[in-house]
């Protein structure tokens, strides 16, 4: 979603820093896959998360662990709305909000990542073989993983959109999926924003749970949904102080962390997570939590649309933050994890 607001915050309060440029790179070919190019991606790291003092780590529940700024020669890279890892977390997939598909591997030295290799990019297809986008079908701004099964939402025609991602990769194409009526009557540009899908052994597993960015019911709450699974319907999450949904992701023990942010003229900019537990999510329910990480730009924030969770070897459980730079000078793409520290 393009937030003209925010570079309005960004030029009123001068933080934020821009990219600086780097060379030229030849992007690759492969022969053998059609439509799918190898690209390069720099990565500069960022010091510390705090730009006020150094030294502070912590933050809520969170701990800093390591940070990049991404740039690439690769026109078509940024616009980052959602970022999904594997178990190890090394390997990811993301999509731009432009119907782009993204993957690759992160490196790491220790617990730092350090850049990202073996980049691809495709354009999202649909049935028919034809680029999504090539039919108005855009703002891809959610994803979820099930198994080999990819879904992605569509805000701006307020669809989802299925993929068998495991067998075809890039080159999978997109089935449209039935979602409730309600989903398709979301407002403009205010729809799916966050999807999850509830992992096997709770009491959802198999529900594909969906969170819209700022379309309010009746009680100006945000409207969710839960789809397939033993309970479909609705649900709730209230909200609260101006902030809107980006993107979501579960933890462990498979309680809902939303990652929300908020652009005001009066308020500034803000960016937090809330943790919802697992047991309020139910058909008919408003749920609300607390906020386990809060951030202004004091830190380095910027339009984070993408949140993902993974368990290291040595048991920490660590957050991956991703931020869509909407295409602007005045904007960057962050990647940045932390560690929860329950």
């Amino acid at each position: 979603m393009r937030h003209a607001i925010f570079a309005a915050v960004i030029l009123l309060f001068a933080t934020f820093a821009v990219s600086a440029p780097v060379a030229a790179q030849s992007q690759r070919q492969p022969a053998s896959a059609p439509g799918v190019v190898s690209i390069d991606v720099n990565a500069r790291p960022i010091a510390s998360f705090d730009q006020r003092d150094r030294s502070h780590v912590r933050f809520g529940a969170l701990q800093f662990r390591s940070g990049l700024i991404l740039t690439s020669p690769y026109r078509r890279f940024g616009g980052l709305s959602s970022w999904r890892l594997d178990d190890s977390g090394e390997r990811f997939i993301a999509a731009s909000d432009k119907g782009h598909w993204f993957t690759g591997r992160i490196v790491y030295r220790g617990k730092e990542m350090t850049g990202l290799i073996d980049v691809e990019t495709a354009p999202m297809l649909a049935a028919d073989g034809r680029p999504l986008a090539a039919r108005g079908w855009y703002d891809t701004e959610s994803l979820a993983l099930d198994g080999g099964t990819a879904y992605v939402g569509i805000e701006r025609v307020n669809r989802i959109v299925r993929f068998d991602f495991g067998r075809d990769g890039l080159r999978a194409r997109g089935e449209d999926m039935p979602v409730p009526p309600a989903v398709r009557k979301l407002p403009n540009n205010a729809g799916l924003e966050a999807m999850v899908v509830a992992r096997r052994g709770s009491p959802l597993a198999g529900t594909l749970i969906a969170v819209s960015e700022r379309s309010l019911d009746a009680d100006g709450n945000i409207m969710a949904f839960l789809i397939g699974g033993p309970s479909p319907g609705s649900f709730a999450v209230r909200r609260t102080s101006g902030f809107d949904v980006s993107d979501a992701a579960l933890l462990p023990n498979g309680d809902l962390l939303l990652l929300e942010r908020k652009f005001s003229l009066l308020d500034g900019v803000g960016v937090r997570i809330r943790r919802i537990a697992q047991a309020a999510i139910t058909p008919g329910a408003t749920v609300d939590g607390p906020s386990i990480f809060d951030a202004d730009l004091g830190q380095e924030i910027d339009n984070f649309e993408g949140l993902d969770v993974h368990v290291t070897a040595d048991g920490e459980t660590v957050l991956t933050m991703v931020s869509d730079d909407n295409f602007s000078m005045l904007q960057r793409t962050l990647l940045l994890q932390f560690t929860l520290i329950d």
